[in-house]
């Protein structure tokens, strides 16, 4: 049985919800719900773009996939995709937009303090394939067009 928390649950606790709440009750962005808050809607959304879901049908099935886990990971009950859909397209756009500009110059802030401070070497890795030219490579002939 699995004891912590999920990676999902782990992304959304660094979130400030309080700040997120000010945002919504100044847009009264949870007026008159009962159960899809903004909060879930951010939630289901973040997970959309994190698991990289190409439509909403998708991510809707992404998250039936994970009914057991929803609680778990933040979200209450499952969500529907008419209520998403609602909800993407009656609530003010601005609680997000605000949200997201706060979360930009919270980065921003931490990342000026911290931006040398690292306390080792840093590796970048690429993995893009190179094509070689097979007259020269001859050892990379078991593909047709990449040579390695």
């Amino acid at each position: 049985m699995f004891q912590d928390k999920y990676v999902f649950a782990q992304l959304a606790s660094f979130l400030n919800r309080s700040k997120f709440n000010r945002i919504v009750t100044k847009y009264d962005g949870d007026k008159y719900v009962k159960h899809f808050t903004c909060w879930n809607q951010l939630l289901a959304l973040m997970f959309g773009q994190l698991s990289n879901r190409e439509s909403l049908r998708d991510l809707i099935v992404a998250l039936e996939a994970h009914h057991s886990k929803c609680y778990h990971l933040g979200m209450g009950k499952n969500v529907s995709k008419s209520s998403l859909a609602r909800a993407n397209q009656d609530r003010d756009y601005h609680i997000f937009e605000e949200y997201a500009y706060y979360l930009v110059s919270e980065a921003r802030q931490k990342c000026a303090n911290h931006i040398f401070k690292l306390g080792g070497n840093v590796y970048a890795f690429d993995s893009t394939t190179i094509d070689l030219c097979l007259s020269v490579f001859w050892w990379a002939k078991f593909r047709k067009k990449k040579g390695g």
